[in-house]
Parts: structure tokens; sequence; C-alpha cells
């Protein structure tokens, strides 16, 4: 009885030690990535409290960048500058693309961006059943090697959920990408459907 007791408490303090480490690894990492992210627009930053003129020109390198377009447009529009932003990114495809993008970053994903991603569609769900509804983007991507999930080839995120009121770039409570779910095993819609009904919906 007493080794099954020791063997217990063995057991849980293992697991403890282990949700501490991981929490602090993470912390660390995400702290590490927040500082690359700023270096990405510290230059845009730098003029925009600085107060220099800046043209859609100069604005222009931030927005055609898929990992500095959502925080390049949420830096202009801080500073009441949004209508510098190239009127060609500002489109809920072009937003969702940087918003997935950045999300996969996150060492509790894929802890870097995808090297390829494309648009596949809006997909557009009933809300509550009186005629209001959401629409979420859905992308696929891929990871190259060495990369452990190149393997899976074709993975499907989606980004959302956006009303008919929304603004292409407000914040997508429910940016989701499941490993597995893969262009092969799971049609677009499907996977909306199931972001919508376990993620945005849980929230």
């Amino acid at each position: 009885m007493k080794i099954v007791l020791i063997v217990a408490i063995s057991v849980i303090i293992l697991t403890v030690v282990f949700v501490v480490y991981r929490l602090i690894k993470v912390n660390r990492q995400n702290s590490k990535l927040n500082a690359e992210r700023f270096e990405r627009v510290k230059e845009l930053y730098d003029k925009l409290e600085s107060g220099q003129i800046l043209t859609e020109k100069d604005v222009l390198p931030f927005a055609q960048n898929v990992l500095t377009r959502e925080m390049a447009y949420h830096l202009l529009k801080d500073h009441n500058k949004q209508d510098l932003f190239p009127k060609e990114f500002y489109t809920f495809e072009k937003g969702a693309e940087s918003n997935l993008s950045s999300w996969l970053e996150f060492p509790t994903e894929m802890g870097t961006h995808p090297n390829e991603i494309e648009h596949v569609k809006r997909v557009t769900l009933d809300f509550d059943g009186k005629n209001n509804v959401v629409h979420y983007e859905v992308f696929k991507y891929k990871m190259n090697e060495p990369h452990w999930a190149a393997k899976e080839g074709w993975m499907l995120g989606v980004v959302g959920p956006f009303f008919d009121d929304s603004e292409p770039y407000d914040f997508p409570h429910a940016t989701f990408s499941r490993i597995g779910s893969t262009l092969d095993k799971i049609t677009p819609d499907a996977e909306a459907k199931w972001v919508h009904e376990n993620i945005s919906m849980r929230r």
C-alpha cells in the first residue's frame, strides 16, 4: 500500500514539475517571439512615434509582408493614420492570412510561419437560427522540411468569426488549425463548421 502511495505521489510531483517547466518555457518563447515581431515593424513604429511624414509607399513593404501586415495596420490605426494602409491589402482575406500566419508562429502551434499559404474560400454559417450569419476565411498551408509537420502536406487553417458589420482587421477570436486536418481528409466547409462549433461557440 505504501509503495502504491509513493508511486502515486511521485507521478503527481513529476506532472506538476513538467507543467511548471512547460509554462516557463512557453512564456520565454512567447517573449522572444514578441520581441522578434516588434523588430519587424520597429522602423514603422519609430517613424510614427517621431511624427515623421509617411506615405503609402513607406507602408507598402509592411503591408506586403504577411508577417508584418496585421501589426502594421494596427500601428497605423493607433496613430489615426490607417488611411495610409494600401487598399489592396485592406481585405478580409489579406487580414486573415496575416493573422493565421502569426498565430502559427506561436510555440504552442507550429512554432514558425508557414512556407506556403493560400486562401481557399470564405465559409458562411448560420449563427443563431434567426437569419444572422458568421463568416470564416479558410486557408491551406504547408511546412517544408525539416519541420516536423512537413509530412502532413496541405493543412487547413480557419480564421473568424466575422460578422456582416465586421472590418477586415477586427480581431478574430477563433483562429485555429488542427494537425491532421489536411485538404485530402476534410473539406474547407466541414473544417470551418468544426471550428465554429468547438472553438468559437465555446468561448
